[in-house]
């Protein structure tokens, strides 16, 4: 089957096997299933929720195997995966041998494109360590301002399958892709794409740290219009030099400093675009301000660069990129201000779960007193400390594996106070919100961005930053 040339036909009778029920998994095997394919699919719980899903999709005449996600069953022509499942997992070795492809959703989408006739709409695809949802609405919301039908999809919003199957049609589409999508996408070829940072995360899924990164740099395979890296982490550079793309392809970089020519940068507070203009020699095209982006961060400043590369890549016009910056607002617990009090603000960054999202966190304000700790999942904090400790006033820990921090905290910032708090319990935010304002002086920030990962203590980020509203709102109450 070709990238392009799909139909109904090609799918008649074809025995595809799902790996994963899930939130991609589910929807894969019923769009399958609707093209004409023999699907089963195959998952290694078998709890009660998994045997739920089960029933739905047998009802549908899908064939479930539950507590086996191993065995290649018989006959199988093609693979498609939910991205979680290791490249390692037995059934992949099993379908390596037997000459089976692996598709994740990504690939089943890309390759579905197109299926009702219409010329499908070209993607702008993001990928990068951190900041992905965050570039990928801003993306959105400067295509909506010059007037194109479009949506984010990928990781986040609309389903990709229902984006390329459903009944709206897109002018074109702002995607997220992890690296483990863009590990069983072999096919994808966007329009333009950008990698907005590298740094080490999801080493125990993909192996090695150029593992990772190559993964990661598939996004650029078949670039037709721009290749978009950030002009400041050499690393994106080196993966747009590796990459094979169609001729004429542009590397085009983004930088918080004053941008050279093919650049976007920042001067005087103004984004401005030597990339996309007549004369990238003498030219730059002002953009929109700096305090256009909300907030005006210095990493999200670089997502908003991001995200106009790829709009101006596509065509869009200066007065969108503004209006699209402006009109944009983040998802909570991402750099979120939470309140002032006393002349401290509180600000809530949950989503912080690793050290690179921290470290750009923590570069946004000065002083600061850092509410930290969580799941380290294997992360080092002494180049983290390091790279922070004049800003620090205080720190307070919580969470599992404080303890890597504490020392991290010992030996690269010694003089900065440290409040240690011996409990994993939620109520744990209320007593550190409390230890952070006693740090605090006028002036000072309160940074909830923990560089960990919540579940030793919460659900998810989201409820770890919605205890920090919590207590910072009561503390507000009670002053």
């Amino acid at each position: 089957m070709g990238s392009r040339e799909v139909s109904n036909q090609d799918w008649q009778g074809k025995r595809v096997t799902v790996a994963g029920l899930g939130v991609s998994g589910i929807p894969a095997a019923k769009v399958l299933h609707g093209l004409g394919a023999v699907v089963t699919v195959v998952n290694d719980g078998d709890d009660e929720r998994s045997r739920t899903q089960a029933a739905e999709l047998e009802a549908q005449g899908i064939t479930v195997r539950l507590g086996d996600g191993a065995t290649l069953p018989e006959s199988t022509e093609l693979i498609v995966t939910t991205p979680g499942w290791k490249p390692d997992k037995p059934l992949f070795t099993a379908a390596a041998e037997a000459g089976v492809p692996v598709w994740g959703d990504v690939e089943l989408a890309w390759r579905l494109r197109g299926l009702d006739g219409r010329e499908p709409a070209p993607w702008l695809a993001v990928t990068g360590t951190n900041g992905k949802t965050t570039t990928v609405r801003m993306l959105a919301s400067i295509l909506e301002a010059a007037g194109l039908r479009t949506a984010a999809v990928g990781n986040i919003g609309v389903s990709l399958l229902d984006a390329v199957l459903g009944d709206e049609k897109y002018d074109v589409l702002a995607v997220e892709l992890s690296s483990y999508q863009l590990h069983w996408a072999p096919s994808l070829r966007a329009h333009s794409a950008a990698v907005l940072n590298l740094a080490p995360d999801h080493l125990d899924w993909h192996g090695s740290m150029e593992a990772y990164a190559a993964d990661k740099g598939r996004i650029y395979e078949g670039n037709r219009i721009a290749c978009v890296y950030n002009a400041q982490e050499r690393a994106t550079e080196d993966l747009v030099r590796e990459a094979d793309v169609e001729e004429g392809c542009r590397a085009i970089g983004f930088t918080l400093a004053t941008p050279g020519p093919s650049q976007l940068g920042v001067v005087d507070g103004i984004l401005v675009d030597r990339a996309f203009v007549a004369n990238r020699q003498k030219q730059a095209q002002e953009l929109a301000e700096v305090t256009d982006v909300n907030p005006s961060a210095p990493h999200n400043i670089a997502n908003a660069l991001a995200a106009a590369a790829l709009a101006r890549a596509f065509g869009v016009g200066p007065a969108a990129v503004r209006d699209g910056l402006r009109a944009f607002r983040p998802d909570p617990h991402r750099i979120e201000h939470v309140a002032d009090i006393a002349g401290v603000a509180y600000i809530d960054d949950s989503k912080a779960t690793n050290t690179h999202a921290a470290e750009a966190s923590l570069a946004a304000y000065d002083p600061i007193v850092w509410i930290a700790g969580g799941l380290a999942k294997g992360a080092a904090f002494g180049e983290l400390v390091t790279g922070a400790a004049g800003r620090l006033r205080g720190v307070v820990l919580i969470g599992r594996d404080r303890a890597l921090i504490r020392e991290a905290l010992a030996r690269h910032a010694p003089e900065v106070p440290v409040v240690d708090l011996d409990r994993t319990d939620t109520g744990a935010m209320s007593e550190a919100v409390r230890e952070a304002t006693r740090l605090a002086r006028p002036g000072d920030t309160v940074l909830m961005a923990p560089a960990c990962a919540s579940m030793d203590m919460f659900v998810n980020y989201n409820k770890r930053g919605e205890a920090f509203a919590d207590a910072v709102r009561a503390l507000a109450e009670s002053d």
